[in-house]
């Protein structure tokens, strides 16, 4: 027999068993075991995080109820690609509800150079930790209309090393900018940053060169580091503490005749890229932070995303 005190003062007598007491004591144990279980199983020990990109065809319509159905799958951070026309009130506002932390969000070069106090400004007050350019720029946009196949060509085929170093300037600017606010800067990649620029340089290096490393962190794109013909675990190993943040996509096979970034995303653990030895380095590389990434769906996009959770949350490492 227990006594408790209710919100009113009045005393209230609770009788239980001892069957009773055991058995949901044993509950308790149960369902602590398995949360510690779920912990240990996730292969960097660190929340399972989501790009929200992968599920961009959803949130115009539903953005509170999408957000709560991926939290529901067991997502706990996600990274933005976009709000959808939200204040960060109403974002913040959702993600809480949701039980989501909004760690990062991405925008492209071109979107930064149109209002980076303005970017700035939303970040903070959405309280994000990370601000990632997700695509590089050029110093003189006219050239892009000019080149043979327009602005996809030119950033797929014709970006030079000059390029690469002026971005990486303009990323050190923004850093700087960003860290004075409590925000760090990054930059994500791609497959273009591993093109052959001549001599045996690429565009990724140049970034890893050129960029300080104070106010400049990188997220590597694990899928599209490898359908670039590279090896996440060789950055991780060279750069450690370099990069803060990992993509974590599966890819289809490539097809012949197109480029590596046309490579189509597939669940987790049925496409090319495995990923164990991959999350083994980054144990050792200063890992904050990962996203699943899928950007493209055979089924259903939930039970999709479902499967890339449990892919990683059974994965030990």
């Amino acid at each position: 027999m227990l006594e408790t005190v209710g919100s009113k003062g009045v005393i209230y007598v609770l009788r239980t068993t001892r069957r009773t007491f055991l058995k949901t004591g044993a509950a308790a144990a149960a369902a602590w075991g398995l949360n510690r279980s779920r912990l240990m199983a996730d292969p960097l020990g660190l929340p399972v995080g989501l790009q929200l990109y992968s599920v961009r065809k959803l949130l115009p319509n539903d953005y509170a109820g999408t957000l709560k159905k991926l939290s529901a799958i067991g997502y706990r951070e996600v990274e933005a690609a976009g709000f959808f026309g939200h204040s960060a009130g109403d974002v913040k506002a959702a993600m809480s509800a949701a039980g989501l932390h909004c760690v990062s969000a991405h925008y492209p070069m071109a979107e930064l150079s149109k209002d980076l106090d303005g970017t700035l400004k939303y970040a903070t007050a959405l309280g994000l930790s990370y601000v990632i350019c997700s695509f590089p720029g050029v110093a003189d946009p006219a050239k892009l209309a000019s080149y043979p196949g327009g602005a996809n060509k030119y950033f797929q085929n014709g970006l030079s090393v000059d390029d690469w170093k002026w971005n990486a300037g303009q990323f050190n600017q923004i850093g700087k900018k960003f860290k004075a606010e409590g925000i760090q800067f990054g930059y994500h990649n791609h497959t273009i940053e591993f093109h052959d620029l001549g001599g045996g340089s690429i565009g990724f290096d140049v970034l890893l060169k050129e960029t300080d490393p104070t106010y400049v962190t990188l997220e590597m794109d694990c899928g599209w580091v490898s359908a670039a013909g590279k090896s996440p675990i060789t950055y991780l190993n060279k750069y450690p503490g370099r990069f803060s943040m990992l993509h974590i996509k599966d890819l289809k096979p490539a097809v012949p005749g197109k480029e590596p970034g046309e490579r189509t995303s597939t669940i987790l653990g049925k496409g090319t890229i495995d990923y164990k030895p991959i999350f083994a380095a980054a144990k050792k590389a200063g890992i904050k932070h990962y996203f699943v990434e899928q950007e493209e769906f055979d089924g259903d996009i939930m039970q999709e995303l479902t499967q890339d959770y449990q892919y990683l949350h059974g994965m030990q490492v």
